[in-house]
């Protein structure tokens, strides 16, 4: 489900699905990325990548995560931003420069907040699939929702 209306706490139900737009990655943004905020061998030369655990280039685990919170911006549009108070993340599988990404986020649990009723906590599961629906990433968030405001 993809919606461009603003959701607050009162609109979230436990089990709906959001799915994101795509993402394309290429050997470029891979390299750019890792050049700046994880300059690790695996991430920037092919072929030293090659001989490392993953067996060939691979973006960071940070770089799928930055994706996937741009993702998650355009597909999950909280009214008052997605703003995380924890977080849980694996990533089982390499992203690779090929891969095309998209999320897909489902409503895992909604908790009314007892001392400010403005709000809630919402634990949102987001997979970060490629383009054969394989799971990059698996982030689990607990998120500061608030209601709609009056």
């Amino acid at each position: 489900m993809t919606t461009h209306e603003l959701l607050y706490l009162d609109d979230l139900v436990v089990g709906a699905e959001y799915r994101s737009a795509e993402h394309g990655l290429d050997a470029g943004q891979t390299v750019a990325f890792a050049r700046e905020f994880d300059p690790q061998p695996f991430h920037l030369d092919a072929e030293a990548a090659k001989n490392s655990l993953f067996q060939g280039l691979s973006a960071s685990g940070w770089h799928t995560a930055a994706i996937t919170m741009k993702l998650l911006v355009g597909s999950v549009p909280l009214g008052n931003g997605i703003i995380g108070a924890g977080i849980e993340m694996q990533w089982p599988r390499p992203t690779r420069p090929d891969d095309t990404l998209h999320v897909v986020s489902r409503i895992v649990e909604i908790v009314p907040s007892r001392s400010k009723p403005d709000r809630g906590i919402v634990t949102v599961e987001s997979l970060t699939l490629n383009q054969h629906g394989e799971t990059c990433q698996r982030l689990v968030s607990k998120l500061v929702v608030m209601r709609r405001p009056a």
